[in-house]
Order: structure tokens, then C-alpha cells, then sequence
């Protein structure tokens, strides 16, 4: 059995995907074997010191060496490992990547906001997308937004935003960076009437499946915005006890909802889809581009 993993270490968790892949016809495509995810929040760091701590540093490299010794067991014959917003901000982000590759025996990649935004679109969502509409691609991390517009399937404009749920509980969101980014959807999707928006990362796959939504269904604008006052209405300790969130996702969730209902009032779309995909989908199906395809 041919096995690739994907290694995304993000602001608010790092997440190991081991995906089976598989042929049919001429295509290739993967199920997911296993999915390990491990909250270590380096982006509480990175935002606020624009360093990762020690402690940090060695939880990393207890969980590399995991990945690597569950890779191993696997059988895992090609992986790609990326870091985003948090490591791209830590002043010692080199020297993090030299120790996951003396202790772990991993190659680890720091990538800039728009290759993050490439690997996403190695999802291929586009191909679902109706041709006649045009989209705008909202995926919120812990430390960036990356937007995307679509018209006819196709990207015609992205850019990366350093706004994010950790970056946001945090504090160290600016105004001006809200500004610029109200400005650049303003101006990217002004002549685009029949506007629909498509929604990734952690938080809106669980706000999805917490709507009770069909999948391939949309979640609409005006759900969203009551799920959100309603989460709202609650205390940290009650999002975890009582609607039982994870408590690494009871505080990001609200800042996420305001991130995607912010940009859902600015571009007056009512519809969101959520493929539930995400980064490290995108580096499977990258694997599978570049290695196989």
C-alpha cells in the first residue's frame, strides 16, 4: 500500500495526515488512514515574544519525533512537512527547523501566505464549484486569513492577511491590517454579482458539523450569525461543558465567526460551503501531483 503524510504545523495545532492512496483508471486519490493533532498553540509565542519558547521548542520536538515514529511504523514512503504564520513570525524559526532535523530526522519547510494559499488549492475544490458563480475563498488559520476570489473555477486574485483566531485572542491584530483587507475584498469582488463563498480551516469545518447541515449543503449567512451569538452567549467553561468544544477550539471558534461573518457582511454573500479541507489535504493531493500524476 503506497502511504503519504502531510505535516501542517500551525499557530493554534500541528496535525500528522496519513493518507492511502489509491488508483482508479488513471487517477489518483487518498483516503485517510490517520489523523493525529496535537494543540501546542505556538502561535501564543510567536505574536506575542516573535519567538517560540523553550518549552514550546521541546513539545515541538517531542511531537516531531511522534510523527516521525508513527511514519515510520506506516510505512510512509514520501511526506511533506510545512509550518505557516507562526514559525514565519518566530525570530528563530531557522533554528527550530535545524533541530526538528537533528532530532526527528524530518525536513521541515516554513512557507510564505501564498504558497499556503497554492497548497490549499491542491484541493481541487474548484472543480465542484458552479461555473456561472463566481467565489470568494475564505480560509482562517491561527495567525492568517488567506482569501482567494474564483471566477469560472478559476483564481484571479489572492492575498494572505496576518488576521487570525490566536493572533485575535492575542490582541495582536491591527486595525489597519482589518482596513487593508475590508479594501482588498472591496475592490477584488466589486463586479462579481453572484457571489458565494467557500470556507476552510478547523473552526468552520466544526461550525458545519455542528449546524447539523447536509454535507454539500451551504451554511447560510443568517446561521452563522446565530450560532455565533449563541456561542457567544456562552463562558469559555460553558462551550466546553455544555455544547462539549474541545477546550483548544472553545476560544478560537469566537474569533473565527467574526472573522468569516466580518467578511460575509462586506461582500453581502448568504451562502457558505464547507468542503472540510484543509492544509493537509492540500499537501496529499500536492504528493500526488508532483509524484504521480
Amino acid at each position: 500500500m503506497l502511504r503519504y503524510a502531510a505535516i501542517d504545523i500551525g499557530s493554534n495545532a500541528v496535525r500528522l495526515l496519513i493518507a492511502d492512496i489509491t488508483k482508479e483508471e488513471n487517477n489518483y486519490s487518498f483516503k485517510k488512514n490517520t489523523l493525529v493533532r496535537v494543540p501546542l498553540r505556538l502561535g501564543d509565542d510567536a505574536f506575542l515574544d516573535h519567538k517560540i519558547s523553550d518549552r514550546k521548542i521541546q513539545d515541538l520536538l517531542k511531537t516531531m519525533s511522534a510523527f516521525k515514529n508513527l511514519m515510520d511504523v506506516y510505512q510512509v514512503s514520501k511526506y511533506l512537512a510545512c509550518a505557516t504564520s507562526a514559525m514565519r513570525e518566530a525570530s528563530n524559526g531557522a533554528e527550530i527547523i535545524a533541530q526538528v532535523k537533528k532530532h526527528a530526522d524530518l525536513d521541515l519547510e516554513i512557507i510564505e501566505g501564498q504558497r499556503e494559499a497554492n497548497i490549499i488549492y491542491a484541493n481541487h475544490i474548484e472543480e465542484t464549484l458552479d461555473i456561472k458563480k463566481s467565489y470568494l475563498y475564505i480560509d482562517v488559520g491561527g495567525g492568517s486569513t488567506e482569501l482567494s476570489v474564483f471566477v469560472n473555477r478559476i483564481p484571479v486574485a489572492s492575498r494572505s492577511f496576518d488576521i487570525g483566531t490566536i493572533r485575535i485572542l492575542d490582541n495582536q491584530d491591527k486595525e489597519e491590517t482589518w482596513e487593508e483587507m475590508r479594501l482588498w475584498v472591496k475592490e477584488q469582488t466589486k463586479q462579481h454579482k453572484n457571489l458565494a463563498g467557500i470556507g476552510t480551516g478547523g473552526n468552520i469545518n466544526k461550525l458545519f458539523k455542528m449546524s447539523n447541515e447536509k454535507d454539500g449543503m451551504p451554511l447560510s449567512f443568517l446561521k452563522l450569525k446565530s450560532m455565533y451569538n449563541q456561542l457567544n452567549s456562552y463562558s469559555l467553561k460553558e462551550r466546553i461543558n455544555i455544547v462539549g468544544l474541545n477546550p483548544d477550539r472553545a476560544d478560537v471558534i469566537i474569533p473565527a465567526c467574526e472573522i468569516y461573518i466580518t467578511l460575509l457582511k462586506w461582500t453581502g454573500i448568504k451562502q457558505l460551503y464547507v468542503p472540510r479541507v484543509g492544509m493537509a489535504d492540500g499537501i496529499i493531493n500536492l504528493l500526488i501531483e508532483e509524484n504521480l500524476s
